[in-house]
């Protein structure tokens, strides 16, 4: 077990030459070294924009070593100045990057190392074997998620969009807190505009409807993804499932019908030992409805839908629903109408 001067000063011990302002740069031969040179036994991932190895520095820090795609358009001071970018980027929510290897045509990045799994292998994989997720374990990971994006968003100079919002990027810690993985990635990739239509961004099920006609992602886009990663965890569903019958293959159109024939308690996740009380229910369908929004600019801010998870008072103040109305879906607006003490349930399980 790495002790606690190492969880909280996870650089100490390293040698001082390799110290950034915010991290480290390592040769390749320490990655190699941490990672049983790169071992296929230590891979733990292995994604669009590279492979991630788990490995241990010389200081016996834990850490995710991933070796990047290589972009061999990008110069080595474009590369460094986009890493040095996303080191200064801290937030609770937001997986660490710790430093980074620039070697030859070798790019990697190395970040604190996340031991519970990720939402999705809590959901549909291998985690399940531990035990299913609560409703309340659930809103919290995905109260963490949205507090990361819209720091991303709304709190820092420049913004930074991820374009690729999915539960396999949410990973969890020990307390079930959520750590964001990837962001930065896609510029520090080369997917700027005129790059991006070149490059598939994103991942089929979670990908905004306008990327199909414009070829570019913002931050508009990432809040349609965050409403599909939320209604993915209130059903336990995948977002798009070819095993389930015609009507219910996507998972948003499937709510959205479910929603509109007053069906939205047959929704829940039946392997959720509690139930949600039917206010809780309604909060989250309603903040996705609003997150899945085919028209991009009806859509909120992530600080907002921050606020609506938080909120207790559902599903939001009357002045915000009058103001919403003339522009809610069909969906939204039964589930506003629809009756809100049907199914209370207190005791939810912690």
């Amino acid at each position: 077990m790495v002790d606690t001067e190492l969880s909280i000063r996870p650089m100490s011990g390293l040698p001082e030459f390799s110290q950034l302002g915010w991290g480290h740069w390592f040769t390749l031969r320490d990655l190699q070294v941490a990672t049983n040179r790169f071992s296929k036994d230590n891979i733990i991932g292995d994604g669009g924009y590279g492979v991630v190895y788990q490995g241990h520095l010389i200081n016996g820090t834990p850490v995710a070593v991933k070796k990047l795609l290589n972009n061999p358009g990008q110069a080595d001071k474009d590369f460094r100045v986009e890493v040095e970018a996303i080191g200064h980027v801290r937030h609770k929510n937001l997986v660490r990057l710790l430093g980074y290897c620039m070697e030859g045509t070798q790019r990697m990045l190395v970040y604190e190392y996340v031991n519970n799994g990720n939402l999705e292998q809590w959901l549909h994989g291998g985690m399940r074997q531990h035990g299913y997720l609560t409703w309340e374990a659930r809103m919290k990971i995905l109260l963490g998620t949205a507090k990361a994006l819209a720091y991303l968003h709304e709190a820092i100079e420049p913004k930074v969009v991820h374009r690729d919002i999915k539960s396999s990027n949410i990973l969890i810690d020990n307390n079930f807190n959520a750590k964001l993985s990837d962001f930065g990635l896609a510029k520090l990739l080369g997917a700027g505009k005129s790059y991006i239509t070149t490059r598939v961004m994103g991942t089929f099920g979670y990908v905004a409807p306008e990327y199909a006609n414009s070829g570019l992602l913002n931050e508009k886009s990432d809040v349609y993804s965050f409403g599909v990663v939320l209604l993915e965890a209130i059903t336990g569903r995948d977002p798009v499932d070819h095993g389930r019958p015609e009507n219910e293959v996507n998972l948003v159109e499937w709510l959205k019908t479910m929603v509109a024939r007053r069906r939205s308690e047959e929704v829940v996740d039946p392997m959720i030992e509690t139930r949600p009380s039917t206010s809780a229910l309604k909060r989250g369908l309603l903040t996705a409805l609003r997150c899945v929004d085919p028209d991009a600019d009806k859509r909120p801010k992530m600080s907002q839908v921050v606020r609506m998870l938080e909120s207790e008072e559902y599903p939001m103040p009357r002045q915000d629903r009058r103001h919403r109305r003339g522009g809610a879906g069909e969906g939204e607006s039964q589930m506003e109408n629809s009756d809100t003490d049907r199914n209370e349930n207190p005791d939810t399980k912690q």
